[in-house]
């Protein structure tokens, strides 16, 4: 099961797009096979380590909990670490620092059994690029 989130491609231009996995506990993780979730609040951050080294945190992503499982103590919108290695992190960090971007999530993925978030190294729309994009949308729909 594949959720998008379409709010991101809206407000965001996207240049590039990496994969990375999330960690989740059992019930969040069938829930989100079965693509009951919501992305389009997320958002990315990076957390030093008292080691010197850096986690990237998804933060924000709603995962709604399983009708199934006890859901006593559960919390829908808890940070989530996600699972890169240390080089592609601080290379992430360098190209958002040199040409002011920001990392969005813009879907959530199974592969091969296990759940990926496709991150978007994004630059935030103008307004005006915002309606363009409504005008275009209606045009095509009316042809």
């Amino acid at each position: 099961m594949k959720s998008v989130n379409k709010k991101a491609k809206f407000d965001y231009q996207i240049s590039q797009r990496f994969e990375a996995g999330v960690v989740l506990t059992g019930p969040e993780a069938k829930s989100a096979k079965l693509g009951q979730l919501d992305l389009s609040h997320g958002y990315v951050k990076f957390k030093p380590t008292k080691f010197g080294s850096t986690e990237v945190w998804l933060v924000g992503a709603h995962i709604y909990p399983y009708k199934h499982a006890d859901n006593t103590n559960y919390d829908p919108i808890r940070t989530r670490k996600l699972l890169l290695h240390q080089k592609e992190i601080l290379g992430l960090q360098s190209q958002m620092k040199q040409s002011r971007m920001l990392l969005v999530p813009t879907a959530m993925y199974t592969k091969s059994g296990t759940i990926k978030v496709e991150l978007g190294l994004a630059r935030g729309k103008k307004k005006y690029e915002k309606r363009e994009a409504i005008k275009k949308r209606d045009l095509d729909r009316e042809k």
